[in-house]
């Protein structure tokens, strides 16, 4: 009899709840099984699986990937080894299965007809847990997505069997006691891009609770505690749930605020007693969620109950009495806010950052909220993972369920509301399709985000006309960091931290951050100078602190600084406040301080340049100093047909010849001269249906250029010394014979 052991390793996202075993192809060969034949999983005990190929990223790693609950029915572990033969399956007469204790669920009418036609041709062996996928025409409803664990109490004949249609699926209310597995909660497949910390979780966890052994003969003490921590809503409380369920250790979870007690005393005996419940239960895992909220740092807080309770959990957690197998697990998404006794070896060994995840943990995050769902074939969820930055999976999770519900905005119009029942034939009809994930897109935001989020035109590099040169200057400074970082590895050298444009007014400074944002698919954030001043003393440097802190967190990310001039003057001019010297000195820290950058770009605007403080313009901060001038007569040209796209033009109207007059015009002007003109077209007659050119003379008249002699001189000299003549900057610097209009 040929038989294989195997390692176990977790399952895809999309096979969970489907009694699914992937082998690689010489597996299969050597145990001449074909996909879709049947074998037998021998662990702790003994369970059967439908056999698929593997992925080639798995050919030849001696693995088997099942899901959860075929690793329950086996009694194993991942990590831990399997014997796998094929089995003999006999078609099953009768199949009668019921919940789990815990669970009452009520049947509806079709309800065995549902199950049945949910695990046709599947293998089932008795005291097999089998997962019966809730969906929106369930008779019993859970969460959509995620499956109710179903016992097989009775199979005949016994053995391994299968499912068609022949066999009679009886199903019964009364939960079933004795049966002691139970399938429900969270496995490590309900969790995606997580692959290194789950690691890391299981190694201070699981290892210790199953092979206390290893501990010992290395002579060391197992790990006590793990802290957890990273931003809202990245699965933190989900890894802990996953975690406790599949090492089958009991798990009490602490919420923080329920322990906290008005009468003296009380909350520090209320942890007393799940401690010490946990140590006659071990193995167990205590799970404390939001542990700022109990664990403070003791100098903030005003509180006496507070103080106490974070004594409490000290002497809990490295008391004179030994633990014995219990392990803490703390979550909490304001690390810097707990008692830094707790951050000791012997409490918390081990710190995990639960980071945002990335473009691959966003597509696995995407495939498991997508399970259940009937999705058209033109929704890719790796463009969708592609266009996600900075989400974190309570943001994809809340994007798929608003993709559902514009989905089902669909088809609303042909649902009859006041009737009982939905017609099946429009039930099965119901897709979704990649314009409501595009829908979804739009209203849903990252939730690190919320607070600083901008709304961004969709602006293409096509609709920035001329400046042919800053465009060039910026992508390389800009895109390139952000879309092929290996040019920048491959010669050994950093990309530039920061870009200034400067130039007069209107000429697309502005405009040009949006579209480069746009661009390179990152996240941004706008910072308007004026808007981060505050009387309150250290306000306003607090305020961008957290700005480049959540950029960091959103990372790949562009800062955008508007007006920089008023946000970060010269310093030393003595105009009685320092509240623009702090922010400059904050800015300077940020930009090149201690901590690493990331994926963050900095990009800032300015028209007076002469008036910004000087250490900011140089190398390593604000490094690359782009001019947006005047646009020449391509560049008007561009920028006139940029404006008149959508406007009926006569025959006479040359654009080239309107290029060739407006010279000192720059982008803004041309824009208004376009306006101008279809305004005196309508004023001639309501009834005009084009814009000739006489119009757009007129409107020349009306429309004055920016750029005169004064400023062309005055830009020039600057971009003189910024190209690094020798002269100062303050010779044109306080000229003031400039008047900006």
């Amino acid at each position: 009899m040929n038989e294989v052991q195997l390692e176990v390793a977790k399952a895809y996202p999309n096979d969970s709840g489907r009694g699914i075993a992937r082998l690689d192809p010489d597996t299969l060969l050597h145990l001449k099984l074909s996909p879709g034949d049947i074998i037998e999983i021998e662990g702790a005990d003994t369970t059967a699986a439908k056999v698929w190929r593997a992925d080639r990223q798995d050919w030849n790693t001696d693995t088997v990937r099942i899901d959860g609950f075929t690793r329950q029915n086996a009694d194993v572990g991942i990590g831990e080894r399997v014997t796998i033969t094929k089995a003999e399956a006999t078609k099953a007469d009768k199949l009668v299965l019921a919940p789990p204790e815990e669970a009452s669920v009520q049947f509806g009418s079709d309800a065995a007809g549902m199950v049945k036609r949910q695990i046709l041709k599947r293998p089932v062996v008795e005291r097999d847990i089998v997962p019966v996928m809730s969906s929106t025409n369930h008779p019993f409803m859970r969460s959509p997505g995620q499956a109710i664990p179903l016992i097989a109490i009775e199979t005949e004949p016994e053995g391994v069997c299968l499912i068609t249609e022949d066999t009679e699926v009886e199903l019964r209310e009364e939960p079933i006691s004795g049966f002691e597995k139970t399938g429900s909660g969270i496995t490590y497949e309900d969790i995606g891009g997580l692959g290194d910390e789950i690691q890391r979780v299981r190694e201070m966890v699981e290892l210790p609770m199953k092979h206390p052994q290893i501990f010992s003969k290395l002579g060391i003490e197992p790990p006590q505690g793990v802290l957890l921590h990273g931003p809202p809503g990245t699965g933190k409380t989900l890894l802990a749930k996953a975690v406790a369920n599949e090492t089958s250790a009991s798990f009490f979870s602490i919420a923080g605020p329920e322990i906290i007690s008005k009468y003296y005393g009380e909350s520090e005996q209320q942890l007393r007693e799940i401690f010490e419940e946990a140590t006659e239960e071990a193995p167990s895992i205590i799970f404390i969620d939001e542990l700022d909220s109990i664990a403070p740092k003791r100098e903030d807080v005003t509180g006496e109950v507070e103080r106490r309770v974070v004594a409490q959990l000290l002497t809990m957690m490295d008391g004179l009495e030994s633990r014995g197998q219990v392990v803490v697990i703390g979550a909490t998404n304001r690390v810097d806010s707990v008692d830094p006794a707790l951050r000791r070896p012997g409490r918390f060994d081990r710190e995990i950052e639960i980071g945002v995840p990335d473009e691959k943990g966003r597509k696995e995050i995407a495939q498991i909220h997508t399970r259940g769902m009937p999705l058209s074939d033109d929704v890719s969820l790796g463009a969708l993972a592609d266009d996600t930055h900075g989400f974190v999976g309570a943001d994809i999770e809340s994007l798929t369920k608003e993709a559902a519900m514009k989905a089902l905005r669909r088809y609303l119009p042909e649902i009859d509301l006041d009737e009982e029942d939905i017609p099946p034939s429009l039930i099965d009809r119901m897709i979704i399709k990649r314009e409501d994930f595009d829908g979804a897109l739009n209203e849903v935001s990252p939730s690190a985000m919320r607070e600083v989020l901008v709304e961004l035109p969709k602006l293409s590099w096509n609709q920035v006309g001329g400046l042919t040169d800053a465009k060039e200057q910026v992508q390389e400074a800009v895109e390139w960091p952000l879309s092929s970082p290996e040019k920048f590895d491959r010669f050994g050298i950093d990309p530039p931290a920061g870009v200034l444009l400067y130039g007069p007014p209107g000429t697309g400074k502005t405009l040009m951050a949006k579209a480069v944002a746009n661009e390179t698919n990152a996240n941004f954030i706008s910072v308007r100078g004026p808007q981060l001043l505050s009387k309150w003393v250290g306000e306003s440097e607090k305020a961008i602190r957290q700005t480049f802190r959540k950029a960091r967190q959103v990372a790949p990310t562009v800062i955008f600084f508007d007006e920089l001039d008023s946000l970060a003057p010269g310093r030393g001019g003595g105009t009685g406040t320092n509240v623009s010297e702090r922010v400059v000195n904050q800015l300077l820290t940020e930009l090149d301080g201690l901590e690493e950058m990331g994926d963050v770009m900095v990009i800032a605007a300015t028209n007076r340049p002469d008036m910004i403080d000087p250490a900011l313009i140089r190398s390593g901060r604000f490094d690359r100093l782009v001019m947006v001038g005047e646009p020449d007569l391509e560049g008007r040209e561009q920028i006139l047909n940029i404006h008149t796209e959508d406007m009926p033009l006569s025959p006479d109207v040359s654009l080239r010849e309107l290029a060739e007059i407006t010279d000192g015009y720059v982008g803004s002007d041309l824009e208004s001269i376009a306006r101008e003109a279809a305004i005196e077209a309508l004023r001639e007659s309501d009834a005009a249906d084009t814009v000739e050119m006489r119009h757009f003379r007129q409107a020349l008249d009306s429309v004055r250029p920016t750029i005169n002699e004064d400023i062309r001189d005055y830009y020039e000299g600057i971009e003189d010394q910024f190209k690094g003549s020798s002269s100062g900057m303050s010779q044109t610097g306080g000229s003031g014979k400039i008047g900006f209009q």
